[in-house]
């Protein structure tokens, strides 16, 4: 009976488990692709809280909602946009709380939702929201206070909690390829380190400027080349983070102080902030390299690293020859001692340009 009894408590433990990693799981599965799958599908929630420190996912979501959930004539009535300086969580309660007028639903958007102060309504309605509202807070720049635990709980379990999350440097090749993808056009990978390096991570304007390559490119022929990116965006096809990246891998020091000399004359075309991540992650990635057992084999280098194919382990290959692996580990240290010094650590006067020549001559010397 004893052991009967332990079994049964081990199940009920084991179950509980399994209901806690699921919803942990359905948790993160939140996701933009995820949300924008279940409402082109027509599953909509009571509840979608926006929120984030890049826009432009929350626009996209809130921005379908607004514009396809309601037919045309329905709107007129069912749909409210309210604005969270100009009115407060009780407010936005009652425009939720209204009945549709000769429609299935409503909509009510609230932007602006990180001014709302007293969100205690809110909370309460979340636990009871109306089934025939679909009510999205869109909270910008920033994201829920973590201590108001209760109020992030009833979010969830009313519907969708999404957090707009900046990308990384590094994220914006693989965004840029998917977009443009999407679209059915293609791109080289220099293409893609020029427009990632000229427009950063600003989401909103690099898609606006994606939107504009698109455009040029004739019907029959949608390829993005370099020539196209210099054309469209501005930026030069032979003096560029990813151009000075390559004479660094490869040893050309005239032509690295060229682009360096480019650099500082124009300084909207590049310079340190951008350079040090782009080179810190090639010789971040060129030490591991020097450590895979089989070096010299393509493939067996490419899964070393993690690479999708071997088409950029040339760099890698090259890499090996021209910098030994400790002068890589040197490399790499005086590249911190270099942002310690843009962000002004024992470094008084020092401009970046001084900077990022200081960090060429030690690379290449």
């Amino acid at each position: 009976m004893r052991l009967l009894a332990y079994f049964s408590l081990f199940i009920f433990y084991f179950s509980l488990k399994m209901i806690t990693f699921a919803a942990t799981m359905a948790q993160i599965a939140v996701t933009y692709d995820s949300i924008m799958k279940e409402l082109k599908e027509h599953q909509f929630k009571p509840v979608y809280y926006l929120m984030g420190d890049e826009p432009y996912y929350i626009d996209k979501i809130s921005d379908w909602i607004a514009e396809n959930v309601l037919q045309p004539e329905e709107r007129d009535f069912n749909q409210t946009i309210l604005f969270g300086s100009d009115v407060n969580a009780s407010q936005i309660v009652d425009a939720a709380k209204r009945y549709p007028m000769m429609a299935e639903r409503q909509v009510v958007i609230v932007k602006e939702a990180q001014n709302i102060k007293n969100t205690e309504p809110l909370e309460k309605y979340f636990k009871q929201p109306m089934p025939s509202t679909i009510l999205v807070m869109c909270h910008k720049n920033g994201k829920i206070d973590g201590r108001k635990v209760g109020y992030t709980k009833a979010i969830r379990e009313a519907g969708v909690l999404f957090e707009s999350k900046k990308l990384y440097e590094r994220e914006l090749p693989g965004f840029i390829e998917r977009y443009l993808k999407a679209r059915e056009a293609s791109i080289d990978p220099k293409s893609t380190q020029m427009i990632a390096d000229a427009i950063g991570a600003d989401l909103s304007r690099l898609t606006g400027e994606l939107d504009k390559v698109l455009l040029s490119l004739p019907k029959d022929d949608k390829r993005v080349t370099p020539q196209v990116v210099e054309d469209q965006i501005g930026v030069s096809k032979d003096y560029n983070a990813f151009e000075l990246r390559d004479a660094i891998v490869n040893r050309n020091v005239l032509k690295a102080n060229q682009i360096i000399k480019y650099f500082d004359e124009n300084p909207k075309a590049g310079g340190l902030y951008a350079l040090l991540p782009l080179l810190f992650n090639y010789f971040q990635n060129l030490m591991v390299a020097h450590y895979c057992p089989q070096k010299n084999n393509q493939e067996a280098l490419a899964k070393w690293l993690d690479m999708k194919n071997t088409w950029g382990t040339r760099d890698y290959l090259t890499g090996m020859q021209n910098y030994s692996g400790m002068k890589v580990l040197q490399i790499i240290s005086k590249m911190r001692e270099i942002d310690a010094k843009s962000k002004g650590l024992d470094n008084p006067n020092t401009p970046a340009g001084e900077l990022m020549k200081e960090l060429l001559f030690f690379i290449l010397h």
